[in-house]
């Protein structure tokens, strides 16, 4: 199939998935959760293939949903005031599987992390079986202050409760190296130094017949599934789409729509209360 959000090239038993917005870093658009799925099953239906590495064109990994159309828009992630929980939930629930078939590929999948893997696109990210990335790359979930929960789940999977509580409970965002201290990456290396790290395991994956890396990835996944991984999904899922209609969720939507989502961004990220209820809006910063 021919690809708008992303690339696909094969190579000495590689696939390489490269997300390819870069003119908006990566974010995710209502295209891309189908075609990283399309190109998943592409990959393993080739033979020839044995690893896939997903990667990101341009400055970032992917920055997340493309907020500002969706936030200062009217569109399906957001409903009137008497919303359908069970479409918000079908539509996004569909788009968690898309990235999630990067966890359940029986071809192991590496995510090579540059810049920014934030929102979504840390969910994308942590669906990958293991995590490389530059050491002064970012990542993390912003949305759980206000507008969104990581449907993937996976923080908790990969962190335990303390640290996933850590993230979640702020928004933060941490560094390669941290990411690699607490496990959540693999490994961090200097940015110059990305490709060769990533090439250097995959080429060492890709050394092992497709059988045994099946077997492997299959083993460890279930024990995943026996944790309730799937009915964590579920809940985080609808979750999502709470947080996105709740007072407080409408009030940042009223918020991206009258001043930009950057500017909506920036008093969440700020660190400043975000009023229980939603409240009066922010006075608008004065134009220079």
């Amino acid at each position: 199939m021919d690809f708008t959000t992303l690339t696909y090239e094969s190579r000495d038993g590689k696939a390489y998935l490269t997300l390819n917005r870069p003119e908006r870093l990566n974010a995710i658009n209502d295209v891309m959760p189908a075609e990283i799925r399309a190109a998943v099953e592409r990959a393993n239906d080739d033979d020839a293939v044995r690893v896939i590495v997903l990667q990101g064109a341009g400055r970032a990994f992917c920055a997340g949903y493309d907020l500002k159309q969706f936030a200062e828009e009217s569109n399906a992630w957001s409903q009137p005031p008497v919303w359908d929980p069970v479409k918000d939930y079908r539509a996004m629930k569909r788009n968690t599987d898309d990235f999630f078939t990067l966890w359940r590929s029986l071809k192991p999948t590496i995510a090579k992390v540059h810049g920014h893997a934030v929102a979504g696109g840390s969910d994308i990210a942590l669906s990958c079986d293991v995590l490389i990335m530059a050491d002064d790359a970012r990542i993390g979930y912003p949305p759980a202050r206000v507008w969104g929960c990581p449907t993937t789940a996976m923080w908790v999977y990969r962190l335990g409760a303390q640290r996933a509580k850590r993230m979640l409970l702020t928004g933060d965002t941490i560094d390669g190296t941290t990411a690699a201290a607490w496990g959540l990456a693999l490994d961090a290396v200097p940015a110059a130094e990305l490709d060769a790290a990533v090439e250097a395991l995959a080429d060492r994956m890709a050394g092992v017949p497709t059988n045994q890396l099946v077997m492997q990835k299959l083993m460890i996944n279930q024990a995943y599934d026996n944790m309730g991984l799937a009915g964590t999904q579920v809940l985080a899922t609808l979750f999502d789409g709470i947080t996105r209609h709740s007072p407080e969720g409408r009030w940042f939507k009223d918020f991206a729509e009258r001043d930009g989502f950057h500017d909506a961004v920036a008093y969440r990220d700020s660190g400043r209360t975000i009023p229980d209820g939603g409240g009066p809006l922010p006075e608008r910063r004065s134009q220079p």
